[in-house]
């Protein structure tokens, strides 16, 4: 079939016109904005028994040996897990709560990393806000004067006397952060412990007291200077 001129000027006419629809139609599709992405949800609760074995098992760090720990015969809800946050504290704060022996790194997205903590007299002594001002790896141990007229065999480890090396069977295990208030130190302290068996439990001293794996995720999470709450 033959077209004359007309008939074919007409037809490219017509195709070049259905060509910048599709065009057109493709950049508005192209110009649409983007849909905004929600905030990802982690898993909420204690990870499985393969994880837990992970999370706890023996590890080297700092040069220190640090056991297993035998988690399951700590009660569940002491493990380190990701819950709906209860705190209702912008993220990034740390928060106690000293009734129910929990820790609390609140993340944003409406979750917070959980922990299992035990606390000495030391520990139930202070409450309000304050900030995290020191945060020290494998530290040393140094007794106040009070502990040791209390107790005078620690008197080795005294202030004067440099105080405990660093070590799993170092008090303040395998990390320690200090928290002050108003610039002043309130001798409060979030620290490892060896004695896994003291979690969940009020025993005769310290602050308050993580199981070493957990203490070394915890200084990961919290940053320098970090806004504490503790409630009594």
């Amino acid at each position: 079939m033959l077209f004359d001129d007309k008939q074919l000027k007409r037809r490219g006419f017509l195709l070049g016109a259905a060509s910048l629809t599709t065009m057109l139609a493709g950049c508005a599709t192209v110009n649409q904005p983007a849909p905004t992405p929600a905030i990802a949800r982690r898993p909420i609760g204690p990870p499985g028994e393969a994880e837990m074995i992970t999370r706890y098992a023996g590890l080297e760090d700092g040069g220190h040996k640090l056991p297993a720990v035998p988690f399951q015969q700590i009660d569940p809800k002491f493990y380190r897990q990701r819950v709906e946050d209860p705190t209702g504290e912008p993220a990034g704060t740390v928060v106690v709560d000293t009734p129910s022996k929990f820790l609390y790194v609140v993340e944003p997205g409406g979750t917070a990393m959980r922990y299992g903590v035990g606390l000495g007299r030391a520990g139930f002594a202070w409450q309000g806000e304050g900030i995290i001002q020191w945060r020290q790896k494998w530290p040393r141990w140094k007794p106040p004067a009070e502990m040791i007229a209390r107790q005078p065999e620690l008197e080795k480890y005294s202030v004067e006397n440099g105080g405990q090396e660093p070590g799993p069977s170092n008090p303040l295990g395998a990390r320690a952060l200090y928290i002050f208030q108003n610039s002043q130190d309130t001798l409060y302290r979030l620290h490892g412990t060896k004695e896994w068996s003291s979690i969940g439990k009020s025993v005769s001293s310290g602050c308050v007291r993580l199981i070493n794996q957990d203490v070394i995720d915890l200084y990961e999470r919290v940053p320098y200077k970090a806004r504490i709450v503790v409630k009594q």
